[in-house]
């Protein structure tokens, strides 16, 4: 499964607004400098997030972008979700009973696909992971300068 970009976006802009919380709406553009990136695809790849209750999102001129729940509320595979979708990311559409399975018995398929089970197993593993996992422990091997560093790059933007 490829993951599309918006989920690495998305993790370390709620990174970056945990940083920031004290500073907090933090503008699309403030954050698209940050990681240089393009801030109305940024907006785009924030909003599923809003929608989400991961993020609020405030209108006008002093408006932006804040964390809507603790760091310690916000599990990984909640970003994950909001960005990407909850659909699985296998889907079996039994193949096995075409082509050449056509012609085999149908008690042949009365278990379940062993292809669909291992893929939906590891799935589950997946995703137990992610959601074991909180934007907190993100924050907690983070490298220390981090914080900062951030925090002065936004400092210098409002400048």
């Amino acid at each position: 499964m490829l993951m599309g970009e918006g989920v690495e976006w998305g993790m370390h802009c709620c990174l970056a607004l945990s940083w920031l919380e004290d500073r907090a709406p933090v503008s699309t553009g403030r954050l698209a400098e940050l990681f240089e990136l393009p801030p109305e695809y940024l907006k785009k790849r924030l909003q599923p997030l809003v929608r989400a209750g991961i993020l609020s999102s405030s209108p006008g001129p002093r408006g932006g972008y804040a964390l809507a729940r603790a760091p310690e509320q916000i599990s990984l595979m909640d970003i994950v979700a909001a960005v990407e979708g909850r659909e699985d990311a296998f889907r079996c559409t039994e193949i096995r009973q075409r082509g050449a399975g056509a012609e085999a018995p149908s008690s042949e398929f009365g278990r379940p696909c062993g292809v669909a089970t291992a893929m939906r197993r590891a799935e589950l593993a997946w995703r137990r992971e992610l959601a074991a996992q909180t934007l907190a422990d993100l924050l907690a091997v983070s490298p220390a300068a981090a914080p900062a560093r951030v925090r002065r790059f936004c400092e210098g933007l409002s400048a």
